[in-house]
């Protein structure tokens, strides 16, 4: 039995966003992660996501840091588990 992987298009960082993975839940809407850059941070859920979304430790999210204060950000967007293991095959996370 063979598995095919077929390359699908995922959605990319616009602007300041960076991949980042969840390192720990917090409550009240928020989340520790590790971005791309190297950075720790504590990321928001936006209302938009929350309840819809569910996220949690080791998923691979995309989150765009704010411009007043770098140690936090916003979260984006959350990559299911085949697209996050296609992102560390090409090497972007």
């Amino acid at each position: 039995m063979s598995e095919e992987h077929e390359r699908v298009d995922l959605r990319m960082p616009e602007g300041d966003e960076v991949f980042a993975e969840v390192t720990e839940m917090l409550g009240a809407n928020r989340i520790a992660v590790r971005c791309a850059d190297g950075t720790e941070r504590t990321a928001r859920i936006p209302g938009r996501m929350q309840k819809r979304v569910w996220i949690r430790e080791g998923d691979i999210v995309l989150v765009d840091p704010w411009d007043w204060q770098d140690e936090k950000a916003d979260v984006e967007w959350r990559y299911e588990k085949d697209e996050a293991d296609q992102l560390r095959e090409e090497g972007l996370v």
